[in-house]
């Protein structure tokens, strides 16, 4: 997020660019937290010059580059920071810069904000040079206090383009009125789309399906029938962000899915497993995501305001109607303990 107007040879920029940059280092803006600075440090971001390539600069850890680059994510959850404004005040949009980031950047964002004073900000440790490290537990702890998590979604997920010149710039516009003081920037990792109909969960044609097909008033077909499978979560939490992904289902694409949750003992799970899921008991579904139309060879991102459950759950059932194929399901949220039962 760099200030003031940014060189761009052929696209339009916005006329957010000619407010003032906020968060810049220049007025006293600050990262105070990050999950992650392996490769090159969150401050980078709020740097007031364009980023610069430096071709035979390296560090410890690798090639040197001008912005905040976390190493590849291997355990549950995702990377995000926390910046303190350097002025407070109301948000209009965001230039988001990837530039130099080709192979390696972050392929989706989110953004969260706050309004806070300073009773509502923990003591964190002096952040000085973060190349080559990861928040401890003793830092993680600090900041959960803030419930970050829980920030107003400003900028729901979104997708970003290459670091090439000509498109680095990602502009998003904020229609907010309320005053900020503290942003959330979630970084999400790639894990590849399929690489064809093979790499992906595709059933049989029902063959209940009415000779006649009819559809409701939001579109949704009609069938009595339909197809589902059963996920237990890498780990206990909440979710946050959903992607359902058709790629390459162009002709056999599901009509609409939907998404059901719950939480289950390990014992409750292997009764479920004995019964091949045939009973409810031990196990009560509640919605997430409500029945939803599909469309095909694309991605669908679904946030938590059109969730209609925002408890910790272990295990998510995904269910298609009448049949298809569904390339990718991504369950993008917050890892929690387990404190009480879906009611």
């Amino acid at each position: 997020m760099e200030p003031g107007i940014q060189e761009v040879a052929t696209e339009t920029v916005p006329d957010f660019l000619q407010l003032n940059d906020l968060a810049s280092e220049t007025v006293g803006g600050k990262v105070f937290f990050a999950t992650d600075d392996f490769f090159a440090p969150a401050e980078n971001l709020l740097k007031r010059h364009p980023p610069e390539f430096k071709a035979d600069v390296f560090t410890d850890y690798g090639k040197w580059m001008d912005g905040w680059e976390t190493r590849r994510k291997r355990v549950p959850g995702h990377d995000w920071c926390l910046i303190q404004l350097g002025v407070p005040g109301i948000i209009h949009g965001f230039d988001v810069d990837t530039r130099f980031f080709t192979g390696n950047y972050a392929p989706r964002i989110s953004i969260q904000a706050a309004n806070l004073n300073k009773e509502e900000i923990p003591e964190f440790y002096p952040r000085n040079n973060r190349i080559g490290h990861t928040s401890s537990e003793e830092e993680f702890e600090a900041v959960d206090k803030m419930k970050s998590d829980s920030w107003h979604l400003l900028l729901p997920m979104v997708e970003l383009k290459a670091g090439y010149p000509d498109i680095s710039h990602n502009y998003f516009p904020v229609s907010s009125e309320q005053r900020w003081t503290h942003i959330r920037l979630n970084i999400y990792p790639g894990t590849g789309r399929a690489n064809d109909m093979g790499d992906g969960w595709e059933t049989a044609r029902r063959l209940d399906r009415p000779a006649v097909l009819k559809i409701d008033d939001n579109g949704i077909l009609q069938v009595s029938g339909s197809e589902w499978t059963v996920f237990r979560l890498g780990h206990t939490g909440r979710i946050m962000h959903i992607e359902i992904d058709t790629n390459h289902f162009k002709g056999n694409f599901p009509d609409s899915c939907k998404i059901d949750v719950c939480v289950l003992t390990p014992q409750e799970e292997k009764e479920q497993i004995l019964q091949k899921w045939s009973t409810n008991n031990g196990c009560k579904w509640k919605p997430l995501l409500p029945i939803t139309k599909l469309s095909p060879h694309k991605r669908h991102f679904f946030e938590s305001r059109c969730f209609e459950c925002r408890d910790v759950i272990t295990h998510v059932k995904l269910t298609m109607a009448p049949d298809g194929g569904i390339s990718r399901m991504r369950l993008w949220g917050f890892p929690r303990a387990l404190t009480s039962t879906i009611k």
